[in-house]
Parts: structure tokens; sequence; C-alpha cells
């Protein structure tokens, strides 16, 4: 039965542990700056993907993964002590995507912003291809001069 309350929780409380153990505990010098920035409990509260970025080089951020890897079973236990389940998930550790997603939409947005600049100036000296004002006017009738004058006889 899938409780995604007591997930969720328990995905709240594994980021909290596995944060403060690699502050605190993990002694590993491959280790580098690590952000736990999500974590996610199966249905089942057998298995927890754990996300983290790493600030640094990619040398660093393959250190890193080396040195999650090999405390992976300390970190494990770990948590098994702090939390309330039968059973203690499983941790897998994955590189989140967090930064080169940034990355990426930053220099969408100033490629976004330089086109809008191009279009701007091609606004100011852009001409129109037909008439400046294409839609058809109701024609307005000149009145005559015998319709200005009043009819005899009244």
């Amino acid at each position: 039965m899938v409780d995604a309350a007591r997930a969720a929780k328990m995905a709240d409380r594994i980021k909290v542990i596995v944060a403060k153990t690699l502050e605190r505990g993990v002694k590993d010098p491959r280790l580098g700056f690590v952000t736990i920035t999500d974590v996610k409990v199966t249905g089942d509260l057998q298995h927890a993907s754990i996300f983290y970025t790493v600030y640094g080089t990619d040398e660093e951020r393959s250190e890193t993964a080396a040195a999650l890897k090999s405390a992976t079973g300390m970190l494990r236990s770990e948590v098994g002590k702090n939390i309330t389940a039968r059973l203690t998930p499983s941790l897998e550790f994955i590189a989140d995507g967090i930064p080169e997603n940034a990355a990426l939409i930053d220099s969408l947005l100033t490629e976004a912003a330089a086109r809008d600049a191009e279009v701007e100036n091609l606004k100011k000296t852009a001409q129109y291809a037909g008439d400046e004002d294409p839609y058809v006017k109701p024609r307005v009738i000149e009145a005559d001069e015998d319709d200005e004058e009043e009819p005899e006889g009244n």
C-alpha cells in the first residue's frame, strides 16, 4: 500500500540525516562541497534516490561521486539508526543537473534578449507592405444641396 505522505516525510528525514552525516561524519578527502538537493523514496519505502550537487570542477564532481559511493553503507546505517521504519531503504546517489540546467536557461535568456533587441531595431525602420491602414472604411455620402433644403408644403 502506497502512502505518499509517509514517503514524503521519510524523504525529508533522510535528506536531513544524510546532509548532517556528510557534514560531520564522513572524513573522506575526496568529498567536495556537496549539497543534497532532493530525496525521492519509493512507495514501498525500500529505496531512496538522493540527488546532490557538487560545487567545483568535473574532476571534483567525479571524486565526490566515488566518495559517496564508498560511504553509502555507512550512510545507510546512519539512516537506519535515525528513522522509525521497520526496514532501512537502500540509498542511491544521483548527481543533480541543476547547475547545468541553470546555465542553459541563462544562455537561452541571453539569446532571447539579443533577439528582442534585433526585432526592436528592425521595428524602427520597418515600412508597411501595402496601405498603412488596410481595412475598408464605410463610405461617407456627401449630402446634395437639394437634400439640405426643406421640402415645400410643410
